[in-house]
């Protein structure tokens, strides 16, 4: 009987700390910063295990979203299933500054790889193209990205754009789907001089093969710095 009160006493602290937090944060403007856990478990003497259980909860509700080396904010809307975001907007979906520096523009000839992946011809013009993808100022990524040449005439001529998608809309090819790889690694001695790491440090490894209806429109590889980026998936339909 009195561990069963017990367990009750700890319910209760769990929705209280919850529904104290949704009453604070559900009207404020998503990227707010939410109350901190130290805050909390000072304001109702409760164990941080139980602060953190009430505030996965309403992560999980999508009233909050939590972004590494940063802190837990009232979530920003949800967006729609598959919808395909450029670096720039993802990085502002977090509440981050997303910034590129070229590392390499020019036409080239496609290998056997790239062509296969963009479903053109072995030795067909491709533009490649290599980022370096900083956020708040930070290295985030190296991106090598290949285009067809053939949909996007005079690419290289007309100065590259901030934004790759927002190109390719312009030109109405954005893309409308992808097909995404993700593994696990080390950085290379040239990666991590880029990503401001140490060699051997942890990474994310993202290859994409993006199309614009039935177009392949870009081949990608990206390596990311996995202390920095955490990659989100969202699954089904929402409602």
């Amino acid at each position: 009987m009195n561990e069963l009160l017990v367990g009750e006493g700890r319910a209760l602290k769990h929705v209280q700390v919850r529904e104290y937090v949704r009453s604070l944060v559900k009207d404020a403007a998503p990227g707010s910063p939410a109350p901190s856990e130290r805050e909390l478990v000072h304001r109702f003497g409760v164990a941080r295990m139980t602060v953190r259980q009430a505030m996965d909860a309403l992560v999980v509700e999508g009233l909050l979203e939590r972004i590494p080396g940063r802190g837990t904010f009232v979530a920003r809307p949800r967006r729609e299933v598959g919808r395909l975001l450029g670096y720039t907007e993802e990085m502002t979906r977090r509440g981050l500054l997303g910034e590129s520096q070229t590392l390499l523009a020019r036409r080239e000839q496609a290998g056997p790889g790239v062509a296969r992946a963009l479903s053109i011809t072995e030795g067909d013009a491709v533009i490649h193209w290599k980022r370096l993808r900083r956020a708040d100022g930070v290295p985030m990524c190296i991106e090598d990205a290949y285009l067809n040449e053939i949909l996007i005439p005079g690419f290289l001529q007309s100065g590259m754009p901030t934004s790759l998608y927002d190109a390719l809309d312009s030109r109405g090819l954005r893309p409308t789907w992808a097909e995404d790889s993700i593994t696990a690694d080390v950085a290379s001695e040239e990666e991590a001089g880029h990503l401001e790491i140490d060699p051997g440090a942890a990474v994310l490894r993202q290859s994409r093969r993006a199309l614009a209806g039935e177009k392949v429109v870009e081949v990608s590889r990206s390596v990311y710095r996995a202390d920095r980026f955490t990659l989100w998936v969202q699954l089904g339909s929402p409602g």
